[in-house]
């Protein structure tokens, strides 16, 4: 199916229940890639929050351009500590469309090379290993983003083929490679709902199909 910026309850049923794979349009390549070069210009000589500074409490600490890039891979690497088991690879299915979905508006500043790795994995069925607990749900999905994350960057671990991988691992055996930081790659990928978004709708699309085959339970005369 080829990514539309609104998806209805239909489509994402067949993205994530009958496991469809996703394409991109040249479109929506040429408006990741416009959002992309307009951050890249626009965050010259200037100090913005979470490219060129820390995060939380340390955002008034400007950060040094020769250290940006460890900047933002470190953000996906400090967050991820959850615990527990991992999600179900339905809801990681979903969650990556959520992801998907977020930056393919071309709001996020993301280089191209970011979607089209987690088209990749959506389409290839690698789900990353994500803990279900130690988020903070109101501040976004950290933990559980950065697991996504860390996997993308080739140092996490993924569900594949029916058991648990290195990430590294599966990327070669693909030839795909690990996801580079450009501007805000690590803040992007961090900062958001799409866990909680993805189990979401997964929940919906399983309730409303068990609506379905109750009422046909209950239909029938006797």
């Amino acid at each position: 199916m080829e990514i539309k910026e609104k998806l209805t309850l239909e489509d994402i049923d067949k993205l994530i229940l009958k496991e469809e794979e996703l394409s991109l349009s040249s479109d929506l390549k040429i408006q990741i890639s416009e959002s992309y070069e307009f951050l890249k210009e626009f965050s010259k000589e200037k100090v913005i929050y979470g490219i060129n500074t820390g995060f939380g409490p340390m955002a008034q600490w400007k950060i040094e351009e020769k250290d940006l890039e460890k900047l933002q891979y470190n953000i996906i690497r400090s967050h991820s500590t959850g615990a527990g088991n991992p999600l179900p690879p339905l809801y990681v299915r979903a969650a990556l469309l959520s992801r998907i979905m977020t930056f393919i508006k071309g709001h996020s500043g993301v280089h191209i090379n970011s979607v089209e790795l987690l088209i990749q994995f959506f389409n290839n069925k690698i789900y990353p290993i994500i803990p279900e607990h130690g988020s903070v749900g109101a501040s976004g999905d950290l933990v559980q983003l950065s697991h996504l994350a860390l996997a993308l960057i080739g140092e996490g671990e993924v569900f594949y083929l029916g058991k648990i991988m290195r990430s590294s691992d599966v990327l070669d055996q693909l030839g795909l490679k690990p996801l580079k930081m450009y501007i805000r790659e690590g803040l992007a990928l961090t900062n958001g709902t799409a866990v909680m978004t993805g189990i979401g709708l997964v929940n919906l699309l399983l309730a409303k199909k068990t609506d379905i085959l109750v009422f046909n339970c209950f239909s029938h005369d006797e």
